[in-house]
Order: C-alpha cells, then sequence, then structure tokens
C-alpha cells in the first residue's frame, strides 16, 4: 500500500473524528463569514452563456462510467452542452470520444444511446468510421471523386479513463491535466475499485437554473426542514465537513449513530467505515455528485439549459455487484425508482419555486452561512473561472 494511501485512510479517520464531535456537541464545520451571491447569476442570460463557453467547454467533464461501455466495441451517444458526443471503446480496449458528426455533410454516425459495433455509419449516405474515428469507406466511392480519408476522420474531444469515469472535454484540442484538475480526488474512487462496479441504469429529471439544483447536493442544513422522512432520520441537518480538491469538494455527512457505529471499532481503522457512522458527497466541479453507498450508489449529472432558468440532471446508478436475476432486477429498478422521486419532489420541485422567486427580483442578493462553506466554496471558483482571476479561492481544509 502505497503512503498516498495511508494517508488517505487517516484523512478519512480523522474527518470521521470531526464529525463524531460535530454530533455530539451539535456544531458543523464553519467558514470564516457569510457571503453573498447576486440573485441575478441565476437568471441573466449573459452569465449563462459564460458558464457555457468558460466552464462547461473548458472543464473535463464526467460524460461516462467505465461500467457503462466495458468492453472493447461498447459505444455511448449522447448530447452534451448542446453538442452531439460520441464515446467509443475500440478494439484495444482504449477510450476516445468525437464529436458524433459525419464529416461528409454532417449527420450523426451513431443513434443516441449505448450498444457495441465494429464501426460507425451515417445513415444519411452510408460513410463508414472505425472505433477510432477514422474515415474507412465511402458508399459508391467510385463515384463520388477522390477525397483525403485521412483529413476526414470523425473530430476528435480530449478524453481520459481514470477512477471508473470517463472525462471528456468538450474543445477539441483542449489541454486536459486531470491530475491537476482533480488535485488527487480520483483517488477516492480506486480506492473503491469503482471501475469494477455493475451499471444498473438512469433516470433523467429536469429543474430549475443548474446552479439552484446544484446548491441543494452542497450542503445538509435543509435535511430536518424539507427531509424529514427520508434524509434526515439517517443524517442529522447542519452536520457537515468539508474539503476541497481543486475546484471540487468531499463532504462528510455524520449519521445520528456515528458513536454507536465507531465505539468498538479501533481509531487506526476509522478510514475504512464510510457508510457506517459517516457518508460522503462527492462533487466533481462543476456538475457532478456522488453519493457512493453500498445498497445503490446514485451520480447525479446536471446539464445546463436548454434556457437559463432550467437544467436536465441525468441519475446514474451503480452498485458493486451486478444484477442476479429478474427478483433483483425488480428491486434494483424500484430503489432508482425511490431515489429518482425523492430527489425530483423534494428538491428540484422547490428549486422551480426559488427560480419564480429569484426572477420575481424581491431581492438583489442571496446569503450563504458560515454553515454553508461548499455553497460559498462552489461560487468562488464558479466566479474565478468566469473573471479568469489569477487568485484562487481560499481553500475548505
Amino acid at each position: 500500500m502505497s503512503t498516498h494511501k495511508v494517508d488517505r485512510r487517516q484523512r478519512i479517520g480523522d474527518v470521521a473524528e470531526i464529525m463524531l464531535d460535530y454530533v455530539e456537541h451539535k456544531t458543523t464545520y464553519q467558514a470564516q463569514t457569510t457571503a453573498r451571491v447576486r440573485t441575478a447569476s441565476y437568471t441573466d442570460p449573459d452569465q449563462w452563456k459564460a458558464e457555457m463557453e468558460l466552464i462547461f467547454r473548458r472543464v473535463p467533464l464526467m460524460l461516462g462510467f467505465t461500467a457503462e461501455m466495458p468492453h472493447p466495441g461498447d459505444f455511448k451517444a449522447m448530447e452534451a452542452m448542446g453538442l452531439p458526443v460520441l464515446i467509443s471503446r475500440d478494439k484495444s480496449g482504449q477510450v476516445r470520444a468525437f464529436l458524433n458528426v459525419c464529416s461528409h455533410r454532417g449527420a450523426p454516425v451513431a443513434a443516441e444511446g449505448r450498444g457495441n459495433c465494429a464501426r460507425f455509419t451515417c445513415k444519411y449516405h452510408g460513410w463508414t468510421y472505425a472505433q477510432d474515428g477514422k474515415l474507412i469507406g465511402l458508399s459508391e466511392a467510385a463515384t463520388f471523386g477522390d477525397v483525403d480519408k485521412a483529413g476526414l476522420a470523425l473530430r476528435a474531444l480530449p478524453c481520459e479513463e481514470r477512477g471508473g469515469m470517463i472525462f471528456v472535454c468538450l474543445t477539441p484540442n483542449a489541454p486536459m491535466d486531470l491530475d491537476h484538475y482533480f488535485q488527487g480526488f480520483l483517488e477516492d474512487f480506486e480506492a473503491v475499485d469503482f471501475a469494477n462496479w455493475a451499471y444498473l441504469g438512469s433516470r433523467v429529471i429536469e429543474g430549475a437554473n443548474w446552479k439552484i439544483a446544484f446548491d441543494g447536493y452542497l450542503e445538509g442544513y435543509h435535511f430536518a426542514s424539507l427531509h424529514p422522512n427520508t434524509i434526515e432520520p439517517r443524517t442529522p441537518s447542519n452536520r457537515t465537513f468539508y474539503e476541497g480538491f481543486g475546484p471540487s469538494m468531499r463532504i462528510g455527512f455524520p449519521q445520528h449513530r456515528i458513536a454507536e457505529a465507531l465505539k468498538d471499532i479501533p481509531r487506526d481503522q476509522w478510514g475504512d467505515q464510510e457508510n457506517n457512522g459517516f457518508d460522503f458527497v462527492r462533487i466533481l466541479f462543476p456538475n457532478v455528485s456522488a453519493f457512493l453507498a453500498p445498497e445503490i450508489t446514485q451520480v447525479a449529472q446536471l446539464f445546463p439549459g436548454p434556457t437559463p432558468d432550467k437544467n436536465r440532471t441525468v441519475l446514474h446508478y451503480l452498485r458493486r455487484d451486478p444484477i442476479r436475476d429478474d427478483a433483483d432486477r425488480e428491486s434494483a429498478e424500484g430503489m432508482m425508482n425511490f431515489f429518482r422521486d425523492v430527489t425530483y419532489q423534494e428538491d428540484y420541485v422547490i428549486g422551480m419555486e426559488i427560480q419564480k422567486g429569484l426572477e420575481s427580483g424581491a431581492h438583489d442578493n442571496l446569503t450563504f452561512g458560515r454553515n454553508e462553506r461548499g455553497n460559498q466554496y462552489f461560487h468562488e471558483w464558479l466566479n474565478w473561472y468566469l473573471q479568469d482571476d489569477p487568485t484562487l479561492p481560499e481553500p475548505v481544509m
């Protein structure tokens, strides 16, 4: 075991001890001060457009899971930020990403969804591309005329597979350095062997401005009032710990039973007790929230738009073990529907009410408390990308 991994276990154990203290003394992580965010940040079309160009088109976006496409020939075609994206695992096992656009006349070369194939064929005129994006065939080539096949490949996007996730930058030829961007955070996913988990399926929900929706994933201050029968029985309200990894975060949530769960476990083993007395929500900036749990994992992937007042969220579900039989599948489908319904009915519905409230002009600013450091941190990084300010936000812990 590397020193780095020992440090990670030690760190999680230290965080567990802090969260135990939070529950016993009814306190939480405290920022240095409160912070204000303009309500226009959630309604202004110009800021929304800037977020698309300066953040979503430039940073690494988690667009897929290893478990979605584990085999050579597997592919996933999707829309991301209004762009048609094709992710393909070639015959050598390498994952690649492209704009899903034929170089002939611009039609898609793969239908939206997942599948497995040896080549991609445009349905408009039958041009054919290999798994690595190279143009390999023209229908009735003798009548078409001379073309430079090498120069007519699918337009590649920067792509890298790490920790069981597939990251893509939506700008061709843009630099992408995951180690610099995530500051060691992906080791959390590598440590639980996330690449070998089973992909169960997904659900789609729609809501308000993407930041209104995302703000709800960043704090536990609302658990008692908004989730009294679903989350609060497990997790006390307003007992939260924050750690920053570049613009991403690991948010710690103790359970009510943390003292009982850890009392007979040696202190040096607390770093192995995630989901036994405490949980983490892992935030991948700018738009992913992952709650890794043994029964079922929910990974929320928020996409802004199609207008500033809306978002489309894909809720992905994974677990360590594959589906065993029809009864197990039925049970898993029920759990996915339950988590989808809770997320939509309890979080996204009030988010749409918040959108109306902000658009009313009732207040010029929103205030994030000292206990809502995760929201503060998110908006600080958001503004940093929008302003291209060389001064980085103040780190959390």
